[in-house]
């Protein structure tokens, strides 16, 4: 049993949970339309690609956690004819409770956006497709990875 009666202390039962999903922020540009269907594309695009991760606490045992991904696709053969540019930011509330402090950051940082994930990358092919293209899937991220470059940096910083 996880209680020390002894103590008087209860050892409560970490709960982690997403609660809701929502697009906080969404744009989706066709700049070069509708030219840009009619020219021949020999290769794959060139993808530039940038996510930033961040997280606010909301009250006592719910925090933010949100996607921003900006993505510009154009041609391989002319930079300069972009084919779309999209800018997402997709958050979801999540319940934590009685995480330990010190595991807080992990959750945040590879828990929260590893199971957001998949859905952002549905609601971007989504966007894609809807405005002309095929759909547009980003690989999967290693959020674990990037957590721990983060970590890794901050101690060679300081």
């Amino acid at each position: 049993m996880a209680e020390n009666s002894a103590a008087g202390e209860t050892q409560e039962k970490p709960v982690f949970r997403m609660q809701k999903m929502y697009i906080k922020d969404l744009s989706f540009e066709n700049p070069n339309a509708p030219e840009v269907f009619t020219m021949k594309h020999k290769s794959e695009p060139n993808v530039e690609l940038n996510l930033q991760l961040n997280n606010r606490k909301v009250d006592d045992d719910h925090w933010e956690v949100a996607l921003e991904i900006t993505a510009k696709i154009a041609s391989k053969e002319d930079s300069s004819k972009v084919l779309f540019m999209l800018e997402i930011e997709h958050a979801g509330v999540f319940l934590l409770k009685h995480i330990p402090e010190e595991h807080l950051p992990m959750v945040l940082g590879v828990d929260c956006p590893t199971l957001l994930f998949p859905f952002t990358r549905q609601v971007v092919s989504q966007v894609s497709v809807d405005g002309g293209f095929m759909p547009f899937l980003m690989e999967p991220i290693n959020f674990m990875a990037l957590f721990q470059n983060s970590q890794k940096e901050s101690k060679d910083s300081n």
